[in-house]
């Protein structure tokens, strides 16, 4: 396999200082670019109600790390399952993905609201949520992953 190197384009500032599982809903948090990237690269970014910020869970160690399947949140009431087919933060490459409402976007940060990122979070891209690109058709999930959302945002 091939190495992939990326480097942040920027990292999360404020919010909360430790992840939690659930209730991210009304979190609030600055995203500042990295010092390599000019201010313009957030030009035209507010005329959009939301982003999707890929995300590096810097803080998870490699001993943690899951490659095949365990139950979400170790809770053994719901189905043991691979690790693909969750979003939990101890994933091979330790990436999250979220879409966030954009509160505004000033100079080089923007301030979003229900990231489930933590202070000091690198983000490595950051993408307008445009409607073209959101799911069509149904969506659908297994019964247990409603229960586990239930209190996330």
């Amino acid at each position: 396999m091939t190495d992939i190197t990326v480097s942040p384009v920027a990292h999360v500032r404020g919010g909360r200082a430790e992840a939690k599982d659930d209730h991210w809903g009304e979190e609030q948090a600055r995203i500042v670019l990295a010092d390599t990237l000019p201010a313009e690269a957030l030009m035209g970014l507010d005329a959009f109600s939301h982003a999707e910020i890929l995300f590096h869970f810097h803080l998870v160690p490699d001993e943690k790390i899951e490659t095949g399947a365990r139950h979400p949140r170790g809770n053994p009431d719901w189905p043991r399952i691979g690790i693909f087919a969750q979003r939990g933060k101890n994933r091979p490459n330790r990436l999250g993905v979220t879409v966030c409402r954009i509160v505004s976007v000033s100079g080089r940060e923007m301030i979003v609201e229900g990231l489930d990122a933590i202070d000091g979070t690198p983000v490595i891209d950051i993408k307008p949520v445009m409607r073209e690109f959101l799911p069509r058709g149904e969506v659908r999930q297994a019964d247990w992953a409603s229960a586990l959302m239930a209190q996330y945002w």
